[in-house]
Parts: C-alpha cells; structure tokens; sequence
C-alpha cells in the first residue's frame, strides 16, 4: 500500500508523471499528422476555384466536398475513439492514413462531383477521423501540467502547413493541374502511417483490458460494449453538452475562412498569388497563437475556459472585419486583419483542447473526444455550404464572413453557462461514475502498469484507501 502511495505521489510532483519522455515523440508525430489532416483541408480553398471552373458548377456545390470531408472526418471520430478503446490504436491510426491517401489519390480521377463527395469527402474524411481523435488522446494523456503546450505544439503544424501549403498548392495546380496535383497530396498523406507507427501499443491496452474483465465477471451486451466505448453516458452531463454546443456552434463558423478566403480575395480583385498570400499569412501567425496561448494558459494565472471564450470572441469578430476589410480594395488592411484572426483561431484551438479533461476528466477522454467530434459534424457538414449560398445569393461573400463570424460569437457566449463558469478557481475534476464494484479493481490494476502514465490512477488508489 505504501509503495502505491508514494508511486502515485511522484506522478503527481511530475517526476515520473506523463509529462515527457515518449510523449515528446508523439508530439512530432502529432505535429506531421494534423498538418497532413487540418493544414491540408485549409488549403483546399485553392482547388475550390479550379473546381468551380472546370465542373462549372455553383459556389454551394462545390463547397459540398470540403464540407463532407470535414463533417466526414468529425462523424467518423467516435468510430476511432471506440476502435481505439476496443483494439489497438497504432493499428487504427495507421488505417487512418492509409485511407486519407487513398481518397486524394482516387479523387484525382474524378469526372464528375459525386465522384469528389465520396473520395475527397467520405474515405478521405474516414481516414481523418480515425486518425484526429486518437493523436490528440494519446499526446494528452501524456502530458498533465504541460498539456496545454504539448497539445499547441502540435497543432503548430497546423499553421505552418497553412503557409506553406497554399503556395505550394497552387504551383502543383499550375504545373500539374488539379488531378495531379491531388494525386501528389495523396501520395503525401500516407506519411500518416509512420506517425500512427510511433505509437506504443502497450500504452493503449488498457481499453481491451477494461472489456475482457468485464466479459469474464457480468458478460455486458455489445450494445453495453459500445456504449462503454463511445462514453455515451457524458450525453446525460450537463457540463458535457453544454460545451458541446458552443463548440458546434463555434464550428459553423471557424472554417469558413479557411475555404472561402481565397476565393474571397480574388473576387475583389487580387491576384491568385497574392489571394493566396492572404490565407497563408494568416497561417503563419496561427502557429504562434497555438503556442503562445498553449504557454500562457499553463502558466495558471487564469482559467482555461475563460482564456477560450477570449480568444473565441476575438476570432468571431475578425471573421467579421474579413469582409469589411475587403471594401477598403487595400491589400495591406486585409493581410493585417488576417495576421489578426490567424492568431486568434489558432490561440482557441488549443484551448478548445485542453478544456476537454476539465469537463468529462482524463479517463473518459478517448471516447468523449469521439462523441464531441460527432456532435459537431453536422456544423462541419452545414458551415460552408450556408456560406456558398449566401455567395451564391447575394453575390459576394461579405454576409457569408458575417454570418459565420457570429456563430462563433454565439458559440463563446454558449460556454458562459457551463457551470462554475464565474469562478476564479477550477472546480475538482470530474469522476467517472461507477456502477460495478469490479471497476475498482479495474482501476487499480491499470494504475499499476509501467510505461502508461495517467493522471486519474492516483486518485482512484486513493479514494480505495480511503474506504478501507
């Protein structure tokens, strides 16, 4: 008993505590992976001109095929959380890539748009939702004081490849026109692969553990399995679906820039490398708003849910000025309001993160990662789209950037109502709630695994103490 206590007191000082070691080369591996995800969606703005010439189709159709790949990509999460609960996550993220490649790369035959819905949308978007949610779930559950940071750092790359990938994108078009350059972007997402071969199996068995347990002592149903998996007892918790409304409503807007700012730009009149100078700038100030908001909310001065709704505020009203600034024709006023949402957006991305464990706690966050992704795939699918046909209504794209710029306003004031929201102090964590006793037993028994850092073994060794 004793030697439990004092292994649990060292997680909890950080000295042998999830908050280095391996999880710094999961961290470059989330680094590559999200930015062959989420960098390469933001740069398909550029194919989004070249689609609306060549298949002569409206503004709203063509925006169906970045809005299936996202939507695809959330609703499919669950599904990888659940995979990842019940099998091996290397295996699943490795799937992942596979099948993200394998949609560019078929996309590039396309001959028609229901042709792109399916590749680009739904074996591109599978393949991202099983590689998304289990990435960011195997890098912060290991890290614990430093998770913040560790989580901005990797969605670094996100902004990073926004800079880089826009004018990249673009040259491809020209040099290999569109079909080739998906076919190249293909061949570049199975790098996906390596990232999900550099996790360590043994550190995620513990879900397939949790389930062979429960099969030898109450024989569960698989509705029962799944419903494990998936977490789906957070939808009873207030605090869960509170925050998960906010961030589908903050989803409705948060990617409209991203696949209509360039076509945004060339309509009032910029040239299509300065066009797509605008959205790589705002990439460039994306990677220090991760970072520097990642440091900062480590620093615990204030609460995490607070800095979020700062930073989601700040965001909604630049998505706003995006269209504004255009009336000016001054190229210099649009690349500053963009250096100015780059920052924003990508500051309350990794907060958005990192609130996560505050609400539903460490353990259950594989599964209510999945089910947050779902949740807020139908704003995925229905964003750019609402965006296209308001384009398409009005003419412009000044009441698109209007209205997507106040859903995300919405969405901050949405998370003002999570309980203890007014509190200067973070409320206690979150419990899991326990309905068998074998649980217990459970919980001690994976708190006694090397090589699996987690932040909740202690506290589940302690309240067992406590009660004998």
């Amino acid at each position: 008993m004793t030697d439990r206590k004092l292994k649990s007191q060292s997680q909890e000082d950080g000295a042998e505590g999830p908050d280095g070691g391996w999880g710094w080369v999961l961290v470059v591996a989330l680094f590559v992976s999200t930015s062959l995800v989420f960098g390469l969606m933001r740069g398909l703005g550029i194919f989004f001109v070249e689609f609306v010439q060549y298949f002569e189709e409206s503004a709203q159709a063509i925006s169906w095929i970045s809005s299936i790949g996202l939507a695809a990509q959330q609703f499919f999460s669950p599904l990888g959380a659940a995979l990842c609960n019940a099998y091996n996550t290397r295996l699943v993220v490795m799937t992942g890539g596979f099948l993200s490649g394998l949609g560019l790369i078929l996309a590039s035959q396309a001959t028609c748009l229901v042709h792109l819905y399916f590749t680009m949308g739904i074996i591109s978007g599978l393949g991202w939702g099983l590689v998304f949610t289990p990435m960011v779930a195997t890098v912060m559950a290991n890290f614990t004081r430093r998770r913040a940071l560790a989580v901005g750092l990797g969605f670094s790359s996100i902004g990073l490849s926004s800079f880089a990938f826009n004018p990249l994108f673009q040259l491809l078009v020209e040099t290999y026109a569109w079909r080739g350059a998906l076919l190249i972007l293909g061949g570049l997402s199975l790098n996906i692969m390596a990232c999900g071969a550099l996790i360590q199996p043994e550190c995620h068995s513990k879900a397939s553990t949790k389930v062979d347990s429960q099969s030898r002592s109450s024989r569960p149903d698989l509705l029962q399995r799944v419903s494990s998996y998936l977490e789906v007892s957070l939808l009873c918790e207030r605090p869960y679906l509170t925050y998960a409304l906010g961030v589908t409503l903050l989803n409705f807007g948060y990617f409209v820039p991203y696949f209509h700012l360039v076509a945004h730009s060339r309509q009032v009149g910029f040239s299509e490398y300065r066009a797509a100078f605008i959205m790589s700038a705002a990439g460039v100030t994306d990677i220090f708003g991760r970072i520097a908001s990642g440091w900062f909310s480590d620093l615990g001065h204030f609460r995490v849910v607070h800095l979020l709704t700062l930073w989601t505020v700040l965001a909604g009203v630049f998505i706003m000025l995006l269209s504004v600034s255009s009336w000016t024709g001054s190229y210099a006023v649009m690349i500053v309001i963009s250096l100015l949402y780059g920052f924003c957006s990508g500051a309350l991305t990794s907060m958005v993160f990192a609130v996560v464990p505050m609400i539903m706690g460490v353990e259950r966050m594989m599964g209510g990662l999945g089910l947050l992704q779902l949740i807020e795939s139908c704003a995925g699918l229905l964003g750019t789209p609402l965006s296209g046909w308001l384009r398409d209504m009005t003419g412009n794209y000044t009441a698109s950037f209007v209205v997507a710029g106040s859903f995300v306003l919405l969405g901050s004031l949405t998370m003002t109502t999570l309980p203890h929201y007014f509190s200067c102090a973070e409320p206690p964590p979150p419990q899991r709630p326990v309905f068998v006793d074998n649980s217990e037993t459970l919980n001690l028994e994976l708190g006694q695994k090397d090589g699996c850092p987690s932040e909740f073994n202690h506290q589940t060794v302690g309240q067992r103490e406590s009660t004998h």
